[in-house]
């Protein structure tokens, strides 16, 4: 069982931590930037400073913490739909639904009409694979039923990116646009990219209240009924929002496997189940996690985002496996 300390100290140390790899994020690159420098740069008293953070290293930075805090938060939620702490974006085909409706308007060229056209196309993608896993899935969210329609939709949605890939991308600019989003990465993200993510905080801000519903959820839909909960309504809202969380997440960074799985079961290993703990955990850890996993890439050579992830995540998927075994 775990200390009672450790939950109340659990958040403020994760914010210690994430302004720490918030620190790190800026001062190391090709440009190495102490403290003072970054102060420095940060009010535009030195001129390379400045715009190396201002036009590279702070979008990253608040792209990288807004698309960790989504993908985090919406494996919580599905986790919670669906009592399964298997569940996530990555796994169910969400994020593979929202990088096919980014992949297809790019390949068909709509993206230079308008900035949401990305976004709104990802949400799109999102919405219809999560309407996928929750047909496959209607006679009971099991284990096995939920992993299986994962596996189908991650192929089917694979093949529909792979047809764009081959046939519609007849520029170089497309192609590696594509390739940018089936990889997944933070690298030449700019202040429109944090535009396109901003409504990520609104999502947040929505899911943070639902931490004490979810929790009688999890105690059985009739039972959270009894209690004064409208299980139907709190189910609508967390599908959505852990679709919108998921595809504004991969329409800005791409296919990123993994943080929805690994951080909030982390976090329910380390304090428990209780969800009004566990949603400013998932937010703040998922930042800081997909933040710590940047560095690692950089650090490795310039490793995109979603190798990393997909490095670190894999074996802990499956002694997650071994373990619910």
């Amino acid at each position: 069982m775990t200390p009672p300390w450790v939950a109340r100290i659990a958040l403020p140390a994760a914010l210690v931590l994430l302004a720490a790899l918030a620190l790190a994020s800026l001062a190391i690159g090709d440009l190495r930037l102490g403290p003072a420098r970054i102060w420095a740069g940060l009010l535009h008293q030195d001129e390379l400073a400045s715009t190396v953070l201002w036009q590279i290293r702070l979008p990253r930075l608040v792209v990288a913490m807004l698309v960790g805090s989504a993908l985090a938060a919406s494996g919580l939620v599905m986790q919670a739909y669906f009592r399964n702490s298997l569940a996530s974006p990555g796994l169910l085909g969400v994020s593979s639904g929202g990088a096919a409706g980014a992949v297809v308007v790019i390949g068909a060229g709509w993206t230079s009409y308008s900035l949401m056209v990305l976004p709104a196309a990802a949400i799109l993608g999102a919405l219809i694979a999560t309407g996928a896993v929750l047909i496959l899935a209607r006679h009971g969210a099991s284990t096995e039923r939920l992993l299986l329609a994962g596996v189908a939709l991650n192929a089917l949605l694979g093949a529909v990116t792979s047809y764009v890939l081959s046939n519609f991308t007849l520029t170089y600019e497309r192609n590696a646009q594509i390739l940018f989003w089936l990889m997944g990465g933070l690298e030449d993200r700019t202040w429109e990219h944090v535009l396109m993510a901003l409504p990520i905080v609104l999502a947040s801000v929505v899911l943070w209240p639902l931490g004490r519903p979810m929790d009688l959820l999890s105690l059985g839909a009739q039972e959270a009924q009894s209690l004064g909960v409208d299980v139907r309504r709190l189910r609508r809202w967390m599908l959505a929002l852990a679709t919108v969380l998921t595809a504004l997440a991969t329409a800005v960074a791409g296919t990123v496997g993994f943080v929805g799985l690994i951080v909030p079961h982390l976090f329910r290993l380390l304090i428990g189940p209780e969800h009004r703990r566990l949603v400013p955990l998932s937010l703040v850890g998922g930042a800081a996690f997909v933040l710590a996993c940047d560095l690692l890439g950089r650090s490795a050579g310039g490793l995109r985002l979603g190798i990393v992830t997909s490095l670190v995540g894999g074996p802990f998927f499956l002694w997650l496996l071994r373990r619910q075994a």
